[in-house]
């Protein structure tokens, strides 16, 4: 049985002072729980939230980096100045990237590869929209998905490589794929890695659920055998919403 991953991606939520008075709140809730549990907040947040999170099992991400590691890219962060920070985790490929700042697979794929390279460890967000899903293209979509943004991964960097499938439909809307839905998704995404690596690599890797996870749905979720986690969005705001998702076994 892998260790349940809960993940809170705080989007552009928190300043400084708040993510900091969060983050103490949080470290001292989940002193005796099961789960690995990180949370992602904006660039500007990240060093108030280390520093509240010093010495404790909480694991503070990056939402997004460069794929470059220096030069004239006015407004971007590059994974050098990450690790400097003492961050070694950054969520990839984000449908919010994807879709409103145009990121393409292959343009994922050289920031998965520059974090690897880095020694960073990676949640691998890959998804399908709602119409998609309707034409019956969700298996061709989280192919391509995962063929292209893991292109050039070798089989033992797949440790540092969480995958996060967030059905994009799902996503801030209230909407929920169902717990088989989500599962069989999961289970052909495994069916990919499998393809491309081993059946070793492909059990071994963990795949979370992200789309309206909440403290309602999260222990049904959980309980499907091909999902290993969750990457949490509006409930990761509030310890006292988030804390029952991290705690679903309990």
């Amino acid at each position: 049985m892998k260790q349940a991953y809960i993940a809170g991606n705080w989007k552009m939520n928190m300043t400084p002072s708040e993510g900091a008075a969060f983050a103490k709140e949080l470290v001292k809730a989940i002193k005796n729980t099961n789960s690995k549990v990180m949370i992602a907040p904006p660039f500007v947040t990240i060093p108030a939230v280390l520093e509240a999170a010093k010495g404790s099992s909480l694991i503070v991400a990056a939402q997004n980096m460069a794929n470059h590691e220096s030069g004239a890219y006015t407004g971007e962060v590059s994974p050098l100045m990450l690790k400097d920070l003492g961050v070694n985790n950054v969520i990839l490929g984000h449908s919010e990237r994807r879709s409103i700042y145009g990121e393409c697979d292959e343009v994922i794929n050289e920031k998965l590869l520059l974090a690897l390279k880095h020694d960073m460890n990676v949640v691998f967000c890959i998804g399908e929209t709602l119409e998609e899903r309707e034409s019956g293209r969700l298996e061709e979509v989280l192919e391509r998905q995962v063929r292209v943004g893991l292109g050039g991964v070798k089989a033992d960097q797949m440790g540092k490589v969480t995958i996060a499938y967030e059905p994009v439909w799902a996503i801030g809307t209230g909407k929920t794929a169902t717990p088989d839905d989500a599962n069989n998704a999961h289970a052909f995404v495994r069916s990919v890695v499998e393809k491309l690596f081993s059946k070793g690599v492909a059990e071994a890797t963990v795949i979370q659920y992200g789309g309206s996870v909440k403290a309602s749905n999260a222990k049904a979720l959980m309980a499907m055998p091909h999902i290993d986690g969750a990457l949490v969005g509006g409930a990761s705001l509030s310890v006292e919403q988030f804390l029952p998702i991290v705690n679903f076994d309990k």
